[in-house]
This record gives structure tokens, C-alpha cells and sequence, in this order.
């Protein structure tokens, strides 16, 4: 019967020098090896040029490298980009590259499809497959700052995850996966600009901040009107308003970083004094700013973007609250690859 070889981004440094030591080679050139498969993105074995061709058949005979594949790439008008991004197993799922004047932002996918159920969101009518890995989330910023090199001759300055999936359902390969990010054998990036984008899971915003993580923190919040919440969101029959409040408080308590809420606003759904009201006490209860976001059609009639008018009442009212608020224009519309038009058309 032959053996399943092992990926061997799953293996730690300390692993791979072990592995060497064990076939009678020297301890170091398990950080080669290392260096070759982050810092430097190797695809196989043959990329690694500083090794010997016996060692990388050794390589060869135990591991595979599950490297990721850009199937399909897209530009948009506006310069943004959205990679089909096939993994080992021939699933597919998409990041985007977002460009603006000052900066690069990577919006990266955690899951092949999602297990909640925005009605908003073309993702959340998807069958969640499977978590990613956190090699698959890794090569999915590294591919991404090649391109932002490539096309805007910048590297790249942030990253969000904000693409397919819950990252918080994803916790451990999430995590994994920027500790290679940010780590100076990965990409070096700084935690602070990364922001983690969950649609409020209350248990695992408390292990984040037990955690001790240095990155930033979104809530899609959409409604601070518990029942509307539940309709826009109806897994939030589980995690409560209230509960998220205490999970909030208790990362702010831990962290000193104040939350960003994620807001759209809806013609007939949240678009009531009522509502807006019930943001501003919702935002005092915990330090935080406000993201108004455009919203990106997903051919369903039922959502509709409010009126400008609207948008300037809560801005209006926000901003008397003295609650920091911005207004975000969707990039990438043209090609789905806006906020929440993830959905793998192809």
C-alpha cells in the first residue's frame, strides 16, 4: 500500500530540522528548507536551488508542497482584481486585490464556501466545503502581493479577511496562518494591518482576545434591532445582540482596541430612525467606529441600497454621538468582486 505523503507546510520549523537530524543531515538545512517554502513561495522541490539534488529527492520521497494555483485572474475597470484560486484538491475559492491611491489590500478567503447564512451575501448560498489551511491562506496574500507589485509597483500594505467564509469558524488555521504572515521568515506584514472580519461569533471574539492578538477586529452588524438582525442574519437566533455586546466589551477590556461595526444599510429593511437610534445606544455600550458600506447586488430583489439621504441621517447622527464614521465605495463591481459578491460565478 503506498504511504499518503505528508504536505510539508505542515510541518513547523523546529520539524524540519528534526527530519534532517533523523536522516543523518545537518540541522540547518531545515531553515533552508523553511525559507524556500514561506519567505521565498517555492512551488517544489526542484525551486529550492541551494539544496542538493539528493536531499531534494529525500524531499520528494516523503512530501508534497500543496501549493495553491491562480486559475483565473479578472480586472476590473477601477484596477481591481479577483483571483479564482484553485487549491490542491481542485476546489476553488476567491480573493480579490483592492487598490487605492496610498494603499494595497488583500481580501482573502478562509473557507471554501460558508456555513452561516446572510441573506445578503452570495457566499452564504454556497455549501461550505471545508476550512482552508493555512498554507492556502497564506499563498493567497503572497500571490496577491506578486500582483500588487506586478500591476501597482507597491507591495502590499494590508490585508482583510473579508472574503468567503467566517474566519472565526475557521480559529486555529486563521491564526496559523498570520503568525506566517507577519512573521519576518513569512511576509513581515504588521498585525496592524490586518483586520479579521467576523459576523460576531461571541465564544471566539472572547478567545481572541485570551489570545492576546495584535490584529484589528470588524463586526458585521447591520442591525443593533435584535428581531431585524435575525432576519438579515438568521444564524443570530444563536448569538445574540447582547451577547455579542459582552464579547465586545470583554475584547476591548483585554485589548484596548476599539471594534469596527460593518454596516449596510437597506431601503425598507434598516433604514428608520428607529434603527439609527438604536446604533448610536448600541455603539456606546463599546469604543468602536463605524463602516458604512455600499451595498453590492446579488440578484436578489429583496435587498436594495437606501437612498443617499439616508445615509447622511445616520452619518449626521453618528457623528453628534460623537462616533467615528466612514463611508466605504464598493471596488470591483464590475467583476463581482465587491464586498459580499464572492461566490465563484466561474
Amino acid at each position: 500500500m503506498k504511504l499518503k505523503k505528508k504536505d510539508i507546510r505542515a510541518l513547523s520549523k523546529d520539524e524540519l530540522r528534526l527530519f534532517f537530524t533523523e536522516i543523518g543531515d545537518q540541522e540547518f538545512r531545515g531553515n533552508q528548507v523553511y525559507e524556500w517554502l514561506w519567505n521565498k513561495g517555492a512551488h517544489q522541490f526542484d525551486d529550492m536551488s541551494n539544496i542538493s539534488k539528493d536531499t531534494r529527492q529525500v524531499l520528494k520521497n516523503h512530501f508534497v508542497i500543496n501549493h495553491v494555483e491562480v486559475d483565473s485572474l479578472q480586472k476590473s475597470k477601477d484596477g481591481t482584481i479577483k483571483n479564482a484560486v484553485k487549491l490542491f484538491d481542485g476546489l476553488i475559492v476567491e480573493s480579490v486585490l483592492i487598490p487605492t491611491l496610498n494603499r494595497t489590500t488583500a481580501c482573502v478567503s478562509t473557507q471554501v464556501g460558508c456555513s452561516l447564512d446572510c441573506k445578503f451575501c452570495a457566499t452564504a448560498k454556497l455549501k461550505k466545503m471545508r476550512n482552508l489551511n493555512p498554507d492556502e491562506i497564506y499563498d493567497q496574500v503572497k500571490a496577491i502581493d506578486q500582483e500588487s507589485r506586478l500591476y501597482h509597483s507597491k507591495p502590499l500594505s494590508n490585508i482583510v479577511f473579508m472574503g468567503m467564509g467566517e474566519p472565526l469558524m475557521n480559529y486555529n488555521n486563521v491564526l496559523k496562518s498570520i503568525d506566517k504572515i507577519t512573521s519576518e521568515e513569512g511576509l513581515g506584514m504588521s498585525p496592524k494591518r490586518i483586520t479579521v472580519s467576523t459576523s460576531g461569533i461571541p465564544k471566539m471574539i472572547k478567545k481572541l482576545a485570551d489570545d492576546k492578538v495584535k490584529f484589528n477586529l470588524a463586526v458585521s452588524l447591520h442591525s443593533a434591532i435584535q428581531e431585524k438582525r435575525i432576519q438579515i442574519m438568521p444564524f443570530a437566533t444563536k448569538f445574540t445582540l447582547i451577547d455579542l455586546k459582552e464579547s465586545l466589551q470583554y475584547w476591548y477590556e483585554k485589548t484596548n482596541q476599539r471594534i469596527t461595526y460593518e454596516y449596510v444599510i437597506w431601503e425598507g429593511i434598516n433604514d428608520t430612525r428607529e434603527d439609527i437610534d438604536a446604533l448610536v445606544r448600541y455603539c456606546k455600550q463599546v469604543p468602536c467606529k463605524v463602516n458604512l458600506i455600499e451595498y453590492n447586488t446579488i440578484d436578489d430583489d429583496s435587498f436594495k441600497q437606501a437612498s443617499k439621504r439616508v445615509t447622511d441621517t445616520y452619518i449626521h447622527a453618528l457623528e453628534k454621538n460623537r462616533i467615528p464614521v466612514t463611508v466605504r465605495r464598493s471596488r470591483g463591481k464590475d467583476i463581482d468582486a465587491a464586498c459580499g459578491q464572492l461566490a465563484n460565478k466561474k
